[in-house]
Formats: structure tokens, C-alpha cells, sequence
């Protein structure tokens, strides 16, 4: 016969078969966790920047782009028509004062330079010609007017004779009157001349005096002429480092076209932009700091050009050091222009990744080793310091190495 299980048999299979079950759930559980722990994004805690947020001062600035040129650079044109012959110097020489640089085809100015020398020697004899016949002129004049007075005193004598003559009863009247009026006649005649002389003396004087500026303009111009044949011997004005030259032999260069260039490149500056919202703040003496190959430097703002091109305004900024190693021509550079001072603030350090006022996806370390993806509104930034206006709090570390190849994962397990 089969014998009756016991209910106490019953139950302690069922719980048998109960922890088996929930052994295998468990196991599964804890299987499907490593899974998703070990296939969640990770990254070495030691590989990354972080950043602990605080409380501090900013110096609230205006970003600019900026690039560093060298303080002196001269630029070299062409003084005339012409065409390179010689390139004595290239790219990148280091040239004294005077050292030649190039040779310009001179034959043509050469020749019209000489053509003007002729015409001067020729507008000089002209000068002295006119000198010459003005004296001429005037001696005679002069000369007519001393004859006509003495001639005058003649007739005088003779006039004041012929009275006697009549006061005797030697004379007659019509004698009297004849001599009287030679005489007046005479008198009338030295003043015109006299009047004739003062008015020659006057144009022949303006008329030299014209001459003489013609040949004074004329005498600048060649002047100017022999200034330009001089300096289309293209050499160095000053020490430096050439930088640009045209080294196309036999190409063509005209009037006011770029040949040269020298630099002294131990002293730089840097020329900057900005958009013209902030023309009204941007002024001479303002204070700036640098961002150059990731280290700051303080500097002032030298000039400004308030006109507006593409809605940018430029101005240079004379850098407090000047000669800093790490400078270079050309290197590209983050101008922080200071505009105000925020107080005792939250803030973070600045990094390549800010552009401006807005909402950022950072990453946030948090107490169980991984990194959150969070929403954090970030202000006015200064050099060195970026304002957090909301979504973090001070003590909160930040990551602010460059995580774009996470492609914004919520979550990345930290690995020691």
C-alpha cells in the first residue's frame, strides 16, 4: 500500500525547491549586475583633470581673438614702377641697417632722372638771365631818371633866369612863359618816370619771385626724385629678421607694392578683435589678460580702431613681458578683456570648452567613484575662472579634461 506523505515531508521539499530557485535568481541577478558594471563606460581616474568647486573672486572680461605680431615691423614697398634683378637676401636673414636686399630694374628712372638734372641746370640759367635783365632794366630806368633830373634843374635855371631877365627889362613875357612851361613839363616827366620805375621794380620783382618758386618747386621734385632712385635701392631701414621678400626675379612690381618686410623678433604685442557691442568699453590703458599656449599673461591696451569692419572693432595690447620665450609671430591667442569684478562667487576653472554664458553638460564626480553627467549653467568667466550660476555646488569636483569621446554617457564608472 502507499503510504501517506507527511505534511512536515511536504513542506521541507517545497523549501528545497524554494532555495533553489531563488539561488539561480540570485546568481542570475548578480550575473546580469557584472554585466552591466563591467560593460558601463570607464575611465581611469588618474588620466583625468579634475577641478574642485569654490568660492573666489573673477575678474569679469570680454573675450577677443588675438594674434601675436612682433612691436617693430617695417613694411618695405616699392617706390617705383620696375622689376626685380637681384634678391640678395632671403626669408628668414638676419639684415643690419643698410644691408642691400634687392635690386630694382632703374634704367627708365635713371634716365628721367638725368633728364631732370638737365632741365634744372636749364631752369637755373633762365633765373639768372631774368635776374640779370631786371638789373638791366632797372639801371636804365634808374639812368633815364637821372638824366630827366638833371635835365629838370636845367630847365629850372633857366626858367628862374628868364624871370630875372624880365624883373630887369631885359626879358620879354613869351620868354618867361616858354621857359616855364619846359619846366613844368620836365618835372611832369621825371615823376612819370620815377612812378615808371616803382612799378617796374614791383612786377620784375613778383616775376622773379614766381621764377624763383617755380624753380623751388621744381628743385623739391627732383629732390623727391633723387629720394625715390635712392630708395629703390632696396635695402634694410633697420635691424631685424626679414620675414616676407619677393624673391621673383624678373616679376614686376608696382608703385606702393609689397616687397619686404622686417621684424624684430624679440619684442612682441599682440593685435586683437572683438565685436563692436563692447566698442564702448574697449579704451586705451585698459587692463587685459592673455591666454597664450596655455599660460596667462597681463598686458594693456595700447589702441583702438573705433571703426567697425564686419562688426568687429580691433585694438593692440602692449603684453607686461614682452619678451617671453614662449612667444612666437603669428601664434593664435585668447584675449580676456577685463570689464568689472564679481566678489566671493561660485566658480570653476576655465577651460578650452567655454564659449560664452549658457547651459553646460559637465561631468561630476560623485561619492560612490563614477562621474554624472549633469546640466550646469555657467556665467561671466575671467582669466582663469568661469562663474557657475547654478548646478553645482562649492566642494563638488568637476572633470575638465576633454570628454567628448563619451559621447554624453550619463554615467562613466571611475577605475583606480
Amino acid at each position: 500500500m502507499d503510504r501517506k506523505i507527511s505534511k512536515e515531508t511536504k513542506d521541507r521539499e517545497l523549501r528545497k525547491r524554494i532555495g533553489k530557485y531563488a539561488a539561480a535568481a540570485i546568481i542570475l541577478c548578480a550575473a546580469i549586475a557584472a554585466t552591466i558594471y563591467f560593460q558601463q563606460e570607464s575611465v581611469e581616474e588618474e588620466k583625468l583633470e579634475f577641478y574642485t568647486v569654490d568660492r573666489g573672486d573673477i575678474e569679469i572680461s570680454a573675450l577677443a581673438n588675438g594674434t601675436v605680431v612682433p612691436i617693430f615691423e617695417q613694411i618695405i614697398n616699392s617706390p617705383i614702377n620696375s622689376r626685380i634683378i637681384e634678391v640678395y637676401c632671403q626669408q628668414g636673414s638676419e639684415v643690419n641697417t643698410g644691408t642691400p636686399i634687392m635690386k630694382l630694374d632703374l634704367q627708365s628712372t635713371e634716365s628721367e632722372y638725368r633728364k631732370l638734372l638737365d632741365e634744372e641746370k636749364m631752369r637755373r640759367y633762365q633765373l639768372e638771365q631774368l635776374k640779370a635783365n631786371n638789373e638791366t632794366s632797372l639801371g636804365d630806368m634808374a639812368m633815364k631818371i637821372e638824366v630827366g633830373r638833371m635835365r629838370l634843374a636845367q630847365l629850372e635855371a633857366e626858367y628862374m633866369n628868364e624871370r630875372y631877365l624880365d624883373s630887369i627889362g631885359s626879358g620879354t613875357t613869351e620868354k618867361v612863359r616858354r621857359a616855364e612851361l619846359a619846366y613844368r613839363t620836365g618835372k611832369l616827366e621825371l615823376e612819370q618816370y620815377r612812378k615808371q620805375y616803382g612799378n617796374a621794380i614791383q612786377t620784375k620783382n613778383a616775376d622773379l619771385k614766381i621764377k624763383e618758386l617755380e624753380y623751388g618747386i621744381f628743385k623739391r621734385n627732383l629732390s623727391l626724385m633723387e629720394r625715390t632712385l635712392d630708395d629703390a635701392q632696396i635695402k634694410a631701414p633697420a635691424k631685424g629678421i626679414l620675414t616676407f621678400v619677393n624673391n621673383q626675379i624678373g616679376g614686376q612690381v608696382t608703385s606702393g607694392s609689397h616687397i619686404a618686410t622686417i621684424s624684430d623678433l624679440g619684442s612682441f604685442m599682440a593685435d586683437a578683435t572683438i565685436t563692436d557691442t563692447y566698442a564702448a568699453q574697449i579704451k586705451p590703458g585698459g587692463k587685459v589678460n592673455i591666454l597664450i599656449g596655455g599660460n596667462f599673461t597681463g598686458g594693456t591696451i595700447n589702441s583702438v580702431n573705433p571703426l567697425s569692419k564686419n562688426g568687429l572693432i580691433s585694438f593692440t595690447v602692449m603684453l607686461d613681458n614682452p619678451k617671453e620665450q614662449c612667444l612666437r609671430s603669428g601664434l593664435e591667442c585668447t584675449v580676456h578683456v577685463i570689464l568689472s569684478r564679481a566678489e566671493n562667487v561660485l566658480r570653476i576653472k576655465y577651460c578650452p570648452f567655454y564659449v560664452g554664458e549658457g547651459d553646460y553638460n559637465l561631468y561630476v564626480k560623485t561619492g560612490d567613484g563614477k562621474l554624472e553627467l549633469r546640466k550646469v549653467s555657467l556665467g561671466n568667466s575671467g582669466a582663469g575662472h568661469i562663474e557657475v550660476f547654478g548646478g553645482l555646488d562649492a566642494g563638488e569636483e568637476i572633470v575638465v579634461s576633454d570628454m567628448a569621446r563619451f559621447n554624453g554617457e550619463k554615467s562613466i564608472r571611475l577605475k583606480n
